[in-house]
């Protein structure tokens, strides 16, 4: 991962932008649909900053002096002087899908996008909603941490009360957490990789590697797979011990390590 994705609230925060024509008022846009106040080159309150000149030098030098006071800075089509870049947005609010290509192709990103606003519902925002109403009642019925998100994770599986790719309604979350099952405890699955590629993970795969606290696998298996599982997983090239660790550990095996 060569970039941290991250979403940042403008909401009533001066942004500045420099440069005029059709790349500035996209970016203008942009920053006013997020909240932002655009501002120009002279304001001291600005934390970030967006350029949008097509002279390269002229972008150049307007970077460096924004650089300079410690603003973080995106230059509009030049993304290897950029601080950071603005990726494709899929926009389901409060629900947001942000596709980067690290500047590599802004046709790519907005390809996928449009290939991804065909599969949300226009129900995904409201379910979002809701579930933030009803953190008090999600609470009370899963008072520890580890429990409530693995509650969380059976229900936004396919199929499950709460799955994003589903049809709603208001009374979906109040009926999820009355009917909902207690999740599972403390377990160990052991997963017979078909390979090292990870295009060959089966559905059921990648959903428990988006849901385990535990990934213990043999030395052998590839980063690319590795990276499917949830970001603060932690993860050992070994065998798991006896017990387990508290929640959900998977074992990945290699075809060659098997048998």
């Amino acid at each position: 991962m060569d970039q941290l994705p991250i979403f940042v609230n403008l909401r009533g925060r001066n942004v500045i932008l420099v440069g005029e024509g059709e790349m500035a008022d996209a970016k203008r846009r942009l920053i006013e649909r997020a909240g932002g106040i655009c501002v120009d080159a002279a304001d001291r309150a600005a934390r970030i900053a967006f350029v949008a000149i097509a002279e390269e030098e002229d972008a150049r030098t307007a970077a460096d002096e924004l650089k300079a006071r410690g603003l973080l800075v995106n230059v509009v089509d030049r993304p290897e002087i950029c601080d950071f870049t603005t990726p494709a947005i899929v926009d389901r609010t409060p629900v947001l899908i942000a596709v980067g290509t690290g500047g590599a192709s802004a046709g790519m990103a907005k390809a996928i996008r449009q290939r991804i606003e065909t599969l949300l519902p226009e129900t995904l925002g409201p379910l979002a909603e809701a579930i933030s109403r009803g953190r008090s009642k999600i609470r009370a019925r899963w008072s520890e941490g580890a429990e409530r998100r693995r509650a969380l994770d059976q229900g936004f599986a396919a199929g499950g009360m709460l799955d994003p790719f589903g049809t709603h309604d208001d009374a979906t979350v109040d009926n999820w957490i009355m009917q909902a099952e207690n999740p599972k405890g403390d377990r160990l699955i052991e997963i017979a990789l078909l390979s090292a590629n990870p295009d060959d993970l089966t559905l059921l795969t990648a959903r428990l590697l988006g849901e385990a606290d535990n990934v213990f696998h043999d030395p052998g298996v590839p980063a690319a797979i590795l990276n499917r599982a949830r970001a603060d997983a932690v993860r050992h090239a070994s065998a798991p011990p006896a017990p387990p660790p508290e929640g959900l550990s998977l074992f990945l095996r290699l075809p060659s390590a098997q048998g």
